[in-house]
Order: C-alpha cells, then sequence, then structure tokens
C-alpha cells in the first residue's frame, strides 16, 4: 500500500514540477514590428501574356501572441504595408496599367517555440486573409480579396523583464493581385517575402 502511495506522490510531484516549469515559460505578449514586403512578379501565359510586377514597400505589423508551452502557442495578426501594381501586357500597342493600392492582411498563426535563457527561437503557421484596395479616384480598378497562407520563423531576445526584441522572416503565398479591370484575371500565386524587426511587451 506505501509503495502505491509512493508511486503515486512521484507521479504527482513529477507533473506539477512539468506544470510549474511550463507556466514558468509561458508567455502572453504584443508586438509590433516594421519590415519591408518584396513580391515576385508572376506572369500569365497566354495569347495576351501580362507580367504583373508589384512595387517593394515597407509596412507595419501588430500581433498578439500567447505561448503556452514548448509545442504549444498561438498568435493573431494584423499587417498594412502599400501594394502599388504594375501590369504590363506583352503587346506592341498596349501601355502598362499601373494601380496605387493599399495591402490589409490579417492572419492566425499557429506558433512552435524553445526558451533558453533570454531567447526564444520560434517558427510558426498560419493562414488568413489578404485584402488588396486600390487608391480612391482611378479608373479601371477593383478590391481584391485572397486567402493567404503564412510561414515564417524568428527570435525573441528578452532585454528587460517585459519588454524584447522580436526578429523574424515571415512568408506569405497567395494569388497575385487583381487590382484593374484593363486586363484578364491573372490567377497565379506568388510570395511576399517579409523580413521583419520589432519589439514586444510581455504580460
Amino acid at each position: 500500500m506505501r509503495l502505491h502511495v509512493s508511486f503515486l506522490s512521484m507521479i504527482l510531484s513529477v507533473f506539477v514540477a512539468a506544470s510549474a516549469c511550463a507556466a514558468a515559460h509561458a508567455q502572453t505578449d504584443v508586438g509590433l514590428s516594421v519590415y519591408g514586403a518584396f513580391t515576385d512578379t508572376v506572369n500569365k501565359n497566354n495569347l495576351n501574356a501580362i507580367d504583373v510586377s508589384p512595387s517593394n514597400a515597407a509596412g507595419g505589423m501588430i500581433e498578439v501572441r500567447h505561448i503556452k508551452s514548448t509545442l504549444f502557442g498561438y498568435e493573431a495578426t494584423y499587417s498594412y504595408n502599400r501594394a502599388n501594381q504594375v501590369y504590363t501586357a506583352v503587346c506592341s500597342l498596349c501601355a502598362p496599367a499601373v494601380v496605387s493600392a493599399d495591402a490589409h492582411e490579417v492572419t492566425g498563426d499557429w506558433v512552435i517555440s524553445a526558451h533558453a535563457g533570454n531567447f526564444r527561437p520560434f517558427a510558426l503557421a498560419g493562414a488568413g486573409v489578404l485584402l488588396n484596395e486600390p487608391v480612391n479616384g482611378q479608373s479601371l480598378t477593383q478590391s481584391f480579396t485572397t486567402p493567404v497562407y503564412v510561414y515564417g520563423g524568428g527570435l525573441d531576445w528578452g532585454i528587460l523583464p517585459h519588454i524584447g526584441l522580436r526578429f523574424q522572416y515571415r512568408g506569405n503565398v497567395h494569388r497575385a493581385s487583381d487590382v484593374t479591370t484593363a486586363y484578364s484575371s491573372v490567377s497565379t500565386f506568388t510570395q511576399t517575402a517579409e523580413p521583419m524587426i520589432g519589439a514586444y511587451l510581455r504580460f
């Protein structure tokens, strides 16, 4: 009987210690980052081939992240950057269509992380919605909304008890923006690379 009680006590002690360790490494924070958005040029190959050349731009992102344990964490993000587009048809009489636009992105991501001293490396994957909105006053334009798939990774560096720096790279896979009605839909997937640097406030 005493052996069973001792065994149960040992199991309970291990569980309590593991829970305490996970709680010590848990983290809830709000982060602000700036980034560069670099989107690949795509081409629609048909009788009227169209090149879509997005402009590189700077942007900002806010994220709310909760890390519960080493293998379980999640976040919600909102980001904004300019997303001007140049559509060029391969024909001698066709003028390029240039559209000034803004990009708004909302995602939910799963986060895997580890904790080592003041550092927390992490990887993430998720999905969301990307909205490309032309600036007002332009003819032959339209809003364009598409699903976006996110992957990436980075490093949190705690410099004060509740404040740290966040370095990360995020890749976004989505359909090429169709914010002009001057040409037919491109319907081709492309990728946006977003290297980021920012800071976070931990609660």
